[in-house]
């Protein structure tokens, strides 16, 4: 990536000067994410010339910029005790959030269930001179979400 810089009276490009830097994180991350969505799988058995696992499409060529694998990712919404997947469901998840740990996205739209838990515990204490502490009860509710 090329980065450029004018130097110069008020701001004109009298002088520029250039140099190279490394991409930001971002522009890395989704460079490697479609990479990953375009990935070709390959044939096991293909030694000295890779070789596309789907017969529909082994005339297309595989280039230096293709990402290739052997194996499909396994799918890890679903138990797969042999590999050590223990699968989503029963996970806890948050309602509204749109990152990776958002209910959508989690439980791999099968949905979730909306548990509402009473809590109830010490609050709003006050020393007692000596050696007493006095507190009173406060309860409150809190909605919990787990995939189905």
């Amino acid at each position: 990536m090329l980065k450029c810089r004018c130097h110069g009276v008020s701001g004109s490009c009298a002088v520029k000067t250039c140099w190279r830097t490394m991409p930001t994180f971002k522009e890395v991350g989704k460079s490697l994410k479609q990479k990953y969505e375009r990935s070709v799988q390959i044939a096991p058995k293909s030694r000295n010339k890779l070789r596309r696992k789907d017969k529909r499409m082994r005339r297309a060529p595989i280039d230096e910029h293709h990402l290739v694998h052997l194996e499909s990712s396994p799918n890890y919404c679903r138990i797969n005790p042999s590999r050590g997947i223990v699968g989503t469901r029963g996970r806890d998840c948050k309602k509204n959030s749109k990152g990776p740990d958002g209910c959508d996205l989690l439980c791999c739209g099968r949905g979730y269930n909306t548990e509402v838990i009473r809590h109830i515990e010490r609050c709003h204490c006050k020393f007692i001179w000596c050696c007493e502490v006095r507190c009173k009860t406060c309860e409150t509710m809190i909605e919990r979400h787990t995939c189905k």
